[in-house]
């Protein structure tokens, strides 16, 4: 069944790759476009502010491009080497265009450094400053166009190409804003202003980096969606509680998981097994998730008095702040054990000196017993 689901996401695939590609390509022309007419001003009007923001249109045509070759390889089908497809190659993609951004402020900088210590007269034309103008008012239209559809598709390389043109924007109305004060008195704040765009396109750089790293390595599941998934689970009658929700990602909207079901003890393999796969199809269906794997933790319904002991635990592990929640309980009484589940705050400062605690308070409670309680994160 994973299978199936598995070929069945891809099909989903391509009409947003097409999307991206699309936008993409408006974004390098539009840009192109900018950086020729800005390089002309620029080096005819001796702007270093101009020729700088015309740089940073061509840094921005190359993100586009790589967006447009990192959504052709991502969206490759799930081969051996790589079974769960090639998706999170469009984080890397990102990473790139973040990196370019970075080089393209921290050259900037350089330049701008460079002529604040030789400065140099800019010459002006009605010309030129209405051409800048323009692209102004054609970066805050493409910045929200190219964000916008990022958002829509979920496109980390979409929207840090959007976040970087409504920068641009900004960058090209300050140039207008440095023309103005040197036409009206004479004052040349050209070098500096690059340095002060420049500095501001290295933050947006190190911002972008660092959003993308932290998808890389592996960020914590939206909380609404886990509230999500957990609900479509239990609303199988069968299914008491939902728990252990782990969501990896490979690439956006390209989630495989697992999830613990609590379901009665008395429930058979023949029943179980309908009941995993339909959990399964639901889950994938109203959420495009793969749940690759769901275990199983039995609910005493036979033992009455186990019922009784479970809720005496809950209260023993209620009265510590660090304990979120317990789940997975059951009670052999032939064995003689008690196994469970603790959920442990990342908040304590030790959280295996907290189960360590809650453990001899249970074992306390019920000396006969043999403890298996498990330190368990909240995902």
């Amino acid at each position: 069944m994973t299978k199936e689901i598995m070929e069945e996401s891809q099909g989903n695939q391509p009409g947003r790759d097409k999307i991206i590609i699309k936008t993409s390509i408006i974004g390098i022309l539009a840009n192109v476009f900018l950086a020729a007419f800005k390089a002309v001003i620029g080096l005819t009007s001796n702007s270093i502010a101009i020729v700088m923001d015309a740089v940073n249109n061509i840094s921005d045509a190359a993100s586009s491009v790589i967006t447009i070759v990192g959504t052709r390889l991502a969206g490759k089908d799930p081969d051996r080497k790589h079974p769960f497809g090639y998706g999170r190659i469009e984080y890397l993609s990102a990473m790139v265009i973040s990196l370019l951004v970075l080089y393209a402020g921290i050259t900037a900088f350089i330049e701008s450094v460079k002529k604040i210590i030789h400065p140099d007269q800019p010459d002006y034309s009605t010309v030129s400053l209405i051409i800048v103008a323009v692209a102004v008012l054609v970066k805050i239209v493409l910045g929200r166009y190219v964000k916008g559809v990022g958002v829509r598709v979920n496109s980390d390389s979409l929207i840090n190409s959007g976040e970087d043109a409504t920068l641009d924007s900004v960058i090209s109305a300050s140039t207008l804003l440095a023309a103005a004060i040197y036409l009206l008195f004479h004052v040349s704040l050209e070098a500096w202003l690059g340095a002060i765009i420049a500095i501001v396109i290295i933050k947006s750089g190190i911002e972008m980096l660092g959003e993308t790293l932290s998808k890389i390595l592996g960020e914590k599941a939206d909380a609404q969606l886990a509230r999500d998934i957990k609900e479509t689970v239990i609303s199988h009658p069968q299914i008491s509680g939902a728990y252990d929700l782990i969501l990896h990602n490979y690439g956006p909207d390209a989630f495989n998981g697992s999830v613990h079901i609590e379901i009665p003890d008395t429930l058979s393999a023949d029943e179980i097994d309908p009941l995993i796969r339909q959990v399964t199809m639901d889950v994938y269906r109203k959420h495009n998730v793969i749940l690759t794997a769901i275990g199983i933790y039995s609910v005493n319904t036979r033992d009455q008095e186990a019922a009784g002991i479970r809720e005496h635990v809950r209260k023993i592990l209620s009265e510590n702040p660090y304990i979120l929640q317990m789940h997975g309980f059951y009670i052999d009484r032939d064995a003689r054990t008690m196994r469970l589940d603790v959920v442990v705050s990342f908040d304590a400062e030790d959280r295996r000196a907290v189960l360590k605690e809650v453990c001899r308070k249970i074992q306390e409670a019920y000396p006969d017993y043999k403890l298996q309680i498990a330190l368990d994160t909240e995902f």
